[in-house]
């Protein structure tokens, strides 16, 4: 969510947070509002993604007045590739909120990894959300140079000392000041909720009686909302690397979004098992291995402690934090890819590559309802999260929210207290939210989760699980951030089981990855 510069520059939020306290309209609560118009889809080729069809839909921009403006979205589709056998659509969200929730950019990336029966059976659809890429789109500054001058303020990764802290909190409430200047309506209307009813009308535009959904990360709590605004409407939802709705919509603790999901500690969980599995092997397979686990850990902590003295390059301390937790996402090649990272700058060298374990963001490519200047979206994972998140509104306390992070999780505590600082300073609150109650679905759904997850805890998962009441979870022993991304094949099994019949797996259901961290050689450069 934060603006990096540099090796650890994602444009991605994760995890992510929250859905506003303030209680929903009634009929914002149920679903019911005032009957809107489902959109015409004109489906025609992808100039940039061969083999896909793609459309723009006109929806509300206010469900509960759906007479006013329009706003569009961006839509994308691959066709069921046994067109005989083709049961209907299959929507995916890819997570977010924000910049990596575009579909259109991530489902021709990520259509691949997408089971062959259900490539077979399913139209795979996507959109990029509201206020999101080449939908209407969140964005605030007038130009690029506008934006370059205020992302030059802003510190890498996470803000250390005084002077960054106080740069970063300057910078994040300009940043609202300009957004609830220029965009005051758009603000209020980009909630997961106002998505969910986007999504209700899609699934009508595409013909299907109900919703057949996947949904990663923060697209779990999207999946999560619709299920529970439109319970009747439900064919099949799995949800990937899970969000606790309850502490989403609610600061119970009270701590800032992240932290009260518990991501730090999952970021710290999976960090220690980097570093215990990667001392056990030898060099060829981990190259930051330092022979044993705890030389390894030790060896990471000098590491750390020297740059935060002496940054390599554009690597400084809290860059190569942030870079290490989105690192651990992906674990083939992610893993040996971060360790290389950290053997170059242990050994005095800026790494060469770009950090390639990214969520890959929406193409900065306006929206035919407004030109858009081509800048690096900061803005909606901010406006998603911030207008439905209850976080605290005093941004000098994040830093002992930070110190409370550090005692229990370590270095990356820093970097999820002050992911969600921005909201601090946020001008705008969502008009409709929703807000709970959680169990309404009238047809089981599937959790899945990994033990070791660095961004959505397994915690997260079985509490999801729990809340959600009728609803199944699949445990995946292993690592990184969902399992879309860190497959098992035995998960993957009992998905295409549950979206083709709706069978669930049994309960107490365990999976491991089929891939597991350094079990290779690492290739030698050409």
């Amino acid at each position: 969510m934060s603006v990096r510069k540099g090796p650890c520059w994602k444009g991605i939020a994760v995890t992510a947070a929250v859905a506003c306290a303030v209680a929903a309209a009634p009929a914002a609560a149920t679903g019911r509002s005032a009957p809107a118009t489902v959109p015409s889809l004109a489906w025609s080729p992808c100039p940039d993604a061969p083999g896909f069809t793609c459309a723009t839909a006109e929806v509300p921009l206010d469900h509960l007045h759906p007479d006013g403006r329009m706003i569009e979205l961006a839509v994308i589709k691959r066709p069921a590739t046994d067109p005989d056998r083709r049961v209907g659509s299959l929507f995916f969200n890819p997570g977010g909120p924000g910049n990596a929730a575009a579909g259109t950019a991530a489902l021709p990336l990520a259509y691949e990894r997408f089971p062959r029966e259900l490539r077979e059976r399913f139209d795979i659809v996507s959109w990029d959300p509201r206020g999101v890429g080449r939908s209407t789109a969140v964005r605030c500054f007038r130009s690029v140079e506008e934006f370059t001058a205020w992302a030059a303020r802003v510190p890498d990764g996470f803000p250390v000392g005084a002077r960054e802290r106080e740069a970063w909190i300057s910078a994040f409430a300009e940043l609202g000041r300009i957004c609830g200047h220029r965009l005051p309506a758009l603000l209020r209307h980009v909630s997961t909720a106002d998505t969910a009813r986007d999504l209700d009308l899609l699934r009508r535009a595409v013909g299907d009686r109900r919703l057949s959904y996947l949904g990663v990360s923060y697209g779990t709590f999207l999946g999560a909302t619709y299920a529970n605004l439109f319970p009747r409407r439900v064919r099949a939802v799995v949800l990937d690397g899970n969000v606790d709705p309850v502490r989403w919509v609610r600061m119970r603790p009270e701590l800032p979004t992240e932290l009260r999901q518990g991501a730090d500690i999952g970021s710290a969980r999976t960090l220690s098992r980097f570093l215990e599995l990667c001392g056990r092997t030898t060099a060829d397979r981990c190259a930051f291995s330092a022979g044993t686990p705890r030389a390894t850990r030790d060896k990471y902590q000098r590491l750390l402690r020297r740059l935060r003295e002496h940054p390599q390059g554009e690597w400084t301390y809290a860059a190569t934090v942030a870079a290490v937790v989105n690192g651990l996402y992906v674990v083939a090649p992610g893993w040996t890819e971060l360790a290389q990272d950290l053997q170059d700058l242990w050994e005095g060298r800026a790494p060469s590559r770009q950090d390639s374990t990214a969520t890959p963001a929406a193409a900065p490519v306006p929206s035919k309802a407004e030109e858009q200047p081509a800048y690096p979206e900061v803005e909606p994972p901010l406006a998603v999260e911030c207008s439905e998140s209850p976080n605290p509104r005093d941004p000098r306390r994040y830093r002992h929210f930070e110190r409370y992070a550090r005692a229990r999780s370590g270095d990356v505590g820093s970097y999820w207290t002050w992911l969600p600082e921005p909201c601090a300073t946020w001008p705008a609150r969502a008009a409709h939210p929703y807000t709970g109650p959680w169990n309404r679905s009238t047809v089981p759904l599937l959790t899945v989760n990994t033990t070791y997850d660095p961004a959505t805890p397994y915690r997260a998962a079985v509490a999801a699980t729990r809340h959600l009441g009728n609803a199944r979870l699949i445990t995946v022993r292993g690592y990184g951030h969902t399992t879309l991304l860190n497959p098992s094949t035995c998960a993957g099994l009992h998905e295409v089981r549950y979206f083709l019949t709706g069978a669930l797996p049994p309960r107490g259901t365990v999976c491991r990855q089929h891939t597991r961290p350094f079990t290779s050689p690492v290739p030698s450069p050409e």
